[in-house]
C-alpha cells in the first residue's frame, strides 16, 4: 500500500480537524466506500418477503384469521402476527 502525505490532497480545515481526532498518529487507514448491497439485494430475497409481507396484510385486512394465514403460508402463528402487527 503506497502512503501519501495528507497534507498534499486534503483542504487545510479537514486536515486540522483530523489531526484533533488522531493526536499526532502516523498511520491512518481509510477504508473504502461501501459498495455492499444490502441483505436479499442481490438474489431478489428482499423483494420476495415484501411482496409475500404486503399480499398476508391485505388478505388479513380483508379478513383472514392469524391461523389460516399461518397455513397459507406456511409460517408459524407468531410470525405471521409479527408480519401483520409490524414487529418484523
Amino acid at each position: 500500500m503506497k502512503c501519501i502525505n495528507a497534507a498534499q490532497i486534503l483542504p487545510e480545515d479537514l486536515l486540522a480537524e483530523i489531526r484533533r481526532y488522531t493526536n499526532g498518529e502516523r498511520l491512518l487507514y481509510i477504508p473504502e466506500e461501501s459498495r455492499r448491497k444490502g441483505w436479499g439485494e442481490n438474489n431478489g430475497s428482499r423483494n420476495f418477503y415484501r411482496k409475500r409481507n404486503e399480499e398476508m396484510n391485505r388478505l388479513y385486512e380483508a379478513g383472514s384469521t392469524v391461523p389460516e394465514l399461518a397455513e397459507t403460508f406456511h409460517l408459524a402463528e407468531n410470525t405471521v402476527r409479527k408480519i401483520i402487527y409490524g414487529k418484523q
